[in-house]
């Protein structure tokens, strides 16, 4: 006789959810840290998803860490625009943070209403 995977059949705890309303809201206020509690809340995202059996919270933690990484590239690639020219730096950069937050305050509010973020 086959052995049940009961992992499939838990259901999410409020702990479940403060720990991803926690994580959206570390990854929405890190543009105004330096980036550093994004870089936290991305090791927890790690962490977690690998744990998690529900579907839409995978979702959301795959959502959460390829957010971080695009900024990250986006980071990178625009940041010559520093070197030679300083406002053109500032607007870039700019626009990413704004896109950032977006990115999280929107899948916060649809892992709010226990919606998909995409």
């Amino acid at each position: 006789m086959p052995e049940t995977d009961y992992a499939q059949f838990e259901m999410k705890s409020p702990q479940d959810r403060s720990v991803m309303n926690v994580l959206y809201g570390l990854h929405a206020v890190a543009p105004f840290t330096m980036w550093s509690l994004s870089v936290v809340a991305l090791v927890v995202n790690y962490i977690k998803r690998g744990d998690e059996h529900d579907a839409l919270y995978v979702m959301h933690h795959n959502y959460m860490i390829s957010t971080f990484w695009w900024t990250i590239l986006w980071l990178v690639l625009t940041s010559p625009l520093f070197l030679a020219f300083l406002i053109p730096g500032f607007v870039a950069w700019s626009i990413i943070g704004v896109w950032y937050v977006y990115r999280f305050v929107r899948g916060w509010l649809r892992f709010s209403n226990h919606v998909p973020p995409t």
